[in-house]
């Protein structure tokens, strides 16, 4: 069919998705069929500032995620589908999807994309069980942090060592000459 037979809304929709899927570091789509509204309303609060949740339609949304390069995600649109588009961390998107599923059974992770690789629910999962990149980040300064004071520990101790048995031998050797 060609684009100018197609509903300028549905265009507008296409191009407004496909913007999203490049903006965002991050999609994951779910299935939220048999959630409320309130609970819809909850579920986008519990995301954050940093990821929009969106009901989608599943052609539309398949046309704009192709137009953005990611061809990956066609088989998660089946059925409801909504799209957790994600512009910071991805860990905390996942870790707010996750626990917002297992208060609410009928939100269903299919999967998604992070930073351009796919990922299943069971990969979805598994970063959520992450800790958030800056406590990462503070794990490995404070790592790295030890690893330079026990190499400086390590190249002061021939030093300390030799200046102990220096003035050890020095002591020695007045103690002698006093004698």
């Amino acid at each position: 069919m060609a684009r100018d037979q197609v509903a300028p809304d549905k265009i507008a929709a296409v191009e407004e998705i496909t913007n999203k899927f490049r903006d965002s570091n991050a999609a994951v789509v779910t299935a939220y069929t048999g959630l409320s509204v309130a609970q819809l309303k909850e579920l986008r609060r519990s995301l954050g500032e940093n990821a929009q949740y969106r009901v989608v339609k599943n052609t539309l949304t398949k046309i704009a995620a192709n137009e953005a390069g990611i061809n990956e995600l066609d088989e998660f649109f089946q059925g409801s589908s909504a799209v957790a588009f994600v512009t910071g961390d991805p860990v905390a998107a996942a870790k707010g999807l996750r626990d917002f599923a297992k208060d609410n059974p009928a939100l269903v992770i299919k999967g998604g994309i992070v930073d351009g690789a796919l990922y299943s629910a069971d990969d979805l999962n598994k970063l959520a069980a992450l800790e958030s990149r800056e406590v990462l980040l503070a794990k490995l300064a404070g790592g790295m942090k030890a690893s330079m004071a026990k190499a400086a520990a390590t190249f002061e101790a021939p030093l300390t060592k030799f200046a102990r048995t220096a003035d050890a031998l020095r002591s020695k050797v007045e103690q002698g000459g006093a004698e």
